[in-house]
């Protein structure tokens, strides 16, 4: 079993992807500020780390810098800035990959299997490459890829972690909280208009069905839906 270290000071998003990391049968350990990373990164014997840019007392650029001056073991950067610079900064000090805040469970999961697979050829392949289909939406979530009607559709970070919850439950409602837990990785605040931003300017990319009415629907006091048979 490949033992992770998640150094985060978000308490509750280390929690999160903790609890999904080892349903994924990952050992999983986690530590919240700059200092204590280093020393746990030394000294864990752990296979990989995923390591949030921001922290207190010593951050991440800095915890990757001590940590390459001892130690090869592969880094996952996390960061909700999303800066290519930042990211280049980040893999010329020798982080192995970069993923940007809100990342879905399951798109960090399939990062940290590919570093492993890369790092540790031994390890066995543990998942075939996911495709989710919704009608005329087709999303590749590890290449974070999505087609619409055969065209390449862009989408930011957070549209994209939000329209694969909702074409992986297409036609069921899914509730905003659990919207907000799975495709953005926190809890819903009771004044938190983002995801009501977020899937506006995805309606607006997917465009009207024929009939004139919205692809996503929001269901007063339930959730949000994709609508079926996308064309």
């Amino acid at each position: 079993m490949a033992r992770l270290l998640l150094v985060d000071d978000d308490v509750e998003l280390t929690g999160l992807l903790g609890a999904y990391l080892a349903q994924e049968g990952f050992e999983v350990e986690a530590v919240h500020d700059g200092s204590a990373g280093v020393r746990a990164c030394l000294d864990g014997g752990f296979s990989l780390v995923v390591l949030d840019s921001m922290l207190p007392r010593v951050d991440g650029e800095e915890v990757l810098r001590r940590v390459r001056l001892k130690s090869a073991i592969p880094v996952l950067m996390l960061t909700a800035r999303g800066d290519d610079a930042d990211r280049i900064t980040g893999l010329e000090l020798g982080a192995d990959d970069y993923v940007a805040k809100p990342c879905t469970p399951r798109e960090l999961t399939a990062r940290v299997r590919s570093i492993l697979r890369r790092t540790q050829p031994g390890l066995p392949q543990l998942t075939p490459q996911t495709v989710i289909r919704a009608g005329a939406l087709v999303m590749w979530p590890e290449q974070r890829r999505a087609q619409w009607q055969g065209e390449a559709l862009t989408l930011t970070p957070a549209e994209f972690n939000l329209l694969e919850v909702l074409a992986g439950e297409q036609g069921q409602i899914v509730p905003r909280e659990q919207l907000s837990r799975r495709a953005l990785g926190r809890e819903i605040g009771p004044y938190d208009r983002s995801i009501d931003v977020h899937l506006c300017a995805i309606r607006h990319k997917l465009g009207r069905a024929r009939d004139g009415s919205a692809r996503i629907r929001g269901i007063r006091g339930m959730g949000y839906q994709l609508v079926r048979e996308l064309h």
